[in-house]
């Protein structure tokens, strides 16, 4: 195959942490041709989808991980599969992405599923399982998101919807002092939404990452915030352990496969707190090497196994 990854700067990739040098690496072993580029390299002409790549070989060696060649201006089509890998923020030039990546399907194969990178925000998307979420709303506006946190009783989080790697979240007491700023300035005075959710305790005790891929489970790992900050989030203190999955996580897990295999979802990671969803991460999902190390898996090579059999069944007759 050829491969195409859309990624943030090569040069700045941890090769120890980073999961998209993990699949590119897979890709490259397994004989595939491997190319980069980054967001604003897309481009459309004449409706047809074109990206100023590079190709490149990897090697796992700190400071020397890679070798490029000189960019070329190469047409979407001519690619097997395109691993959309940019990190968040979900911005309107993440949007507008999604839109050229959208212009080469079917005939090239997005992971993910181009409108589904766009219309399924991670938090948002999460809410579409109410059953398996802690009592949640969406609003930008201060007197409804003060009776729904009145209504509980109990603390909340508060989170903008657009925000990653724990940037942004608040919890709030009820009788905080500062409720009313928060609010103003999670909401910027009224003008975005965010969501706001029931504080969930057990979050002490850690953020489960559980990864699927093509809707099967493939692993998870366990962050446990530091006790200098509460986010469970790797880069902010947290550290990963070792767990596996609880009963009603096996049925969540059931649940949302199907569903996620029918909206194109190939690789996703979504966060449990005890045992409530939180969020599906849809955008450049992280976790492969910590579930590698923890697990003994590879999950690179789950997640190219699934991509070699779509495209081989889209060139089937």
């Amino acid at each position: 195959m050829q491969c195409l990854f859309v990624i943030d700067p090569i040069e700045s990739l941890d090769i120890h942490l980073d999961s998209s040098f993990a699949v590119m690496l897979e890709a490259q072993v397994r004989g595939h041709e491997v190319f980069y580029c980054h967001i604003g390299d897309l481009r459309l002409e004449q409706a047809r989808p074109l990206a100023d790549a590079r190709s490149v070989k990897l090697r796992a060696v700190d400071g020397n991980h890679y070798t490029a060649a000189s960019t070329q201006s190469i047409g979407l089509s001519e690619f097997d599969a395109v691993f959309m890998r940019k990190d968040p923020p979900f911005n309107m030039e993440y949007i507008f992405a999604t839109y050229i990546l959208e212009a080469a399907e079917p005939g090239t194969l997005i992971v993910n599923r181009a409108s589904s990178l766009r219309s399924h925000n991670e938090k948002l998307y999460a809410l579409q399982f109410p059953s398996f979420c802690p009592e949640s709303m969406v609003s930008s506006k201060q007197s409804a998101i003060i009776d729904f946190q009145n209504r509980l009783n109990d603390c909340v989080v508060m989170k903008p919807l657009d925000g990653n790697g724990g940037e942004g979240i608040f919890i709030v007491r009820p009788n905080d002092l500062n409720r009313n700023v928060i609010i103003e300035q999670s909401t910027r005075h009224g003008r975005r939404p965010i969501l706001v959710q029931r504080y969930l305790p057990e979050a002490k005790a850690g953020d489960k990452r559980i990864l699927i891929i093509d809707g099967e489970f493939e692993g998870a790992v366990l962050r446990v915030p530091s006790g200098a900050d509460p986010r469970g989030n790797l880069h902010v203190g947290a550290r990963s352990v070792k767990t596996e999955l609880t009963a009603r996580e096996r049925q969540l897990v059931a649940k949302l496969g199907p569903q996620l295999r029918d909206d194109g979802h190939i690789f996703v990671g979504i966060d449990v707190i005890g045992e409530c969803l939180t969020e599906i991460n849809v955008t450049s999902p992280t976790g492969i090497h910590e579930v590698n190390e923890l697990d003994g898996r590879w999950v690179q090579g789950r997640i190219l196994d699934a991509v070699e059999r779509k495209v081989k069944a889209a060139r089937s007759p």
